[in-house]
């Protein structure tokens, strides 16, 4: 499966980077794994999935 940067993740959902950031430390949106500097990576289909249950909601 594809792996996603916390920027890339921001730019699918059309947020900022910080707001993914707060999403992976609210357990909203969990991280598969960290990179070199620390940041959460995603698994791209629970990215998509995420983003399917937010629109649902009410939006992002």
């Amino acid at each position: 499966m594809a792996t996603m940067t916390v920027a890339q993740v921001a730019e699918f959902l059309g947020i900022q980077d910080i707001r993914v950031e707060r999403l992976a430390r609210e357990n909203l949106l969990v991280p598969c794994d960290k990179d070199g500097e620390g940041k959460p990576l995603f698994e791209e289909d629970d990215v998509k999935r995420y983003k399917i249950l937010a629109e649902r909601l009410g939006g992002l």
